[in-house]
């Protein structure tokens, strides 16, 4: 019998029996764990599609670049050939319907969200911004919805800061202090964001979540494979991302309640960096959406090398559990494999933490939920050996993978339309105007009053002029001629009688 062909449950591996993870408890969660090596991304590539050949789309992280074999039919060789006889096995080379995404548009569509959609909680998360910078930065999500612009990309962001940071005591009095030194500093980490890529995350045709959850018309599910091995250099970037699109689908998918399969099952790789120094609000949304997307129908499997990276309160929620070789040479790593054999159901066949240690490349522990949703006894199991290609694949079989592609054409062009950049843009230009006539206004008007004051003055003056009385006219010392001659001749007579007379008067003087 091939083991593979039981309805409603998915073949992984084998024990001493097949081991097998039922469909309709995958919704339950899961971790996949394992040191380096030991074959953690094998079990996440037959998990997926053997989940794909059900039917269930799958989305998935592509760190390393060996994911990306999964869209092409695998070439087995005598050792994987002779493991599938072992568990009763037909082992046929095939490839689940893949569509490849990348954030920098390189090696698959351009993944898109707006700023607004992502929101000031995960973007704080992703800048790095403490308590007040996060609440500085709720500010201007707030003062842009009340003002209607529309925040798309990271230009809109800074356009936004920018506003904020000009009316500051305006909004100071509405929403409370937000100092410049602030903004500054959000606006610095917006240009690393920039300068890590963070860019091309923001803006539009924006991701519709229905692209990652087709169904082929043979009716396998899409395994969607976003390519990472870049990405993963700027680990918050990475974290933050996958964040927000849990998180979509946690807001936008409806309630459906248990389902035979899930709808969507999402692979979180390297999953260690979603908790990395994550602020308490932070840890406590993950929680929230583990616990409760799975109402949704959506599955979510953690992949990580220890399951001590992963909080408790979240690790709680893994029902499913499969558990590759750990190595224990520090105390820390004792203890991490202490945690993690602690976390099985035991098998009295074997020690759990010696099991842990021995196991080799393609073995893992597995406890998947039974029919009661109850952890089955952990199976010291054998992986089984993929039906696609191991390993990744060259630049021609991408090529030919994305000319085929569902999606082609809808996300490859980005979009442009008036957002809060445009609007405030626009705004500053009307100030701008504004200001430069209500200068030339207020000059005209001074040029005006200047005038104004100079007419009344020349005006005073007139006044004062006419208003005065009109001097007496001076008589003339210019004489006639004739006027001259009597003067001359009276003044001549006069002269000639004083002297008579003052000769009259001497000569009797001297007579006595």
């Amino acid at each position: 019998m091939d083991v593979a062909s039981e309805p409603g449950t998915l073949f992984v591996g084998f024990s001493d029996k097949p081991e097998t993870l039922r469909l309709d408890r995958i919704n339950r969660h899961g971790l996949v764990a394992g040191a380096t090596g030991t074959g953690k991304t094998v079990t996440l590539q037959i998990l997926a599609q053997a989940l794909s050949d059900a039917g269930v789309p799958v989305f998935a992280a592509d760190v390393k670049g060996d994911l990306a074999g999964i869209s092409q039919p695998g070439a087995p060789n005598e050792k994987m050939l002779a493991r599938a006889q072992g568990m009763n096995l037909t082992l046929t080379p095939a490839a689940p319907p893949t569509v490849f995404w990348d954030l920098f548009g390189e090696k698959g569509h351009p993944v898109r969200t707006t700023v607004s959609e992502m929101g000031p909680l995960l973007l704080a998360r992703m800048l790095e911004l403490n308590e007040v910078q996060e609440g500085v930065l709720n500010i201007v999500f707030k003062v842009a919805d009340t003002e209607g612009l529309l925040l798309l990309d990271l230009k809109d962001l800074q356009a936004a800061l920018k506003y904020v940071a000009e009316n500051e005591k305006s909004i100071d009095a509405e929403y409370g202090n937000v100092s410049a030194a602030t903004v500054g500093t959000i606006q610095r980490g917006l240009l690393t964001l920039e300068t890590q890529g963070g860019a091309n995350l923001f803006g539009e045709p924006a991701l519709a979540l229905s692209d990652l959850m087709r169904v082929d018309g043979s009716g396998r599910g899409v395994v969607s494979v976003l390519a990472a091995d870049r990405l993963i250099q700027s680990p918050r970037l990475y974290a933050t991302f996958l964040l927000w699109l849990l998180s979509e689908l946690f807001e936008d998918l409806p309630e459906i309640g248990d389902v035979d399969k899930p709808r969507l099952v999402f692979f979180f790789d390297e999953a260690h960096l979603l908790f990395r120094d994550a602020p308490k609000a932070l840890l406590e949304k993950v929680e929230q959406v583990v616990r409760l997307i799975r109402s949704k129908g959506v599955g979510v499997f953690f992949v990580t090398q220890n399951p001590a990276d992963i909080p408790e309160t979240v690790l709680a929620q893994l029902g499913n559990r499969f558990q590759h070789a750990l190595r224990a040479y520090t105390p820390a790593e004792q203890k991490g494999l202490r945690a993690a054999s602690e976390s099985f159901r035991p098998n009295p066949a074997f020690d759990t933490a010696d099991a842990i240690q021995n196991l080799g490349v393609g073995e893992a522990l597995v406890s998947v939920l039974d029919e009661r949703g109850a952890p089955t006894v952990t199976a010291l199991t054998k992986i089984r050996p993929p039906a696609s290609r191991l390993g990744p694949i060259i630049p021609a079989e991408r090529a030919a993978i994305q000319a085929a592609s569902p999606v082609r054409g809808l996300y490859d062009t980005p979009l442009e339309r008036e957002s809060a950049f445009e609007s405030l843009k626009v705004r500053a230009g009307q100030a701008a105007r504004q200001a430069e006539d209500a200068a030339a206004t207020a000059a005209a008007a001074k040029q005006r009053e200047a005038e104004q004051k100079a007419w009344d003055r020349e005006q005073a003056q007139r006044d004062r002029s006419e208003s005065r009385p009109a001097p007496r006219a001076r008589a003339s010392n210019r004489q006639s001629m004739g006027e001259a001659f009597g003067k001359t001749l009276v003044r001549s007579i006069a002269s000639q009688v004083g002297r008579e007379i003052l000769r009259g008067v001497l000569g009797g003087l001297k007579r006595r």
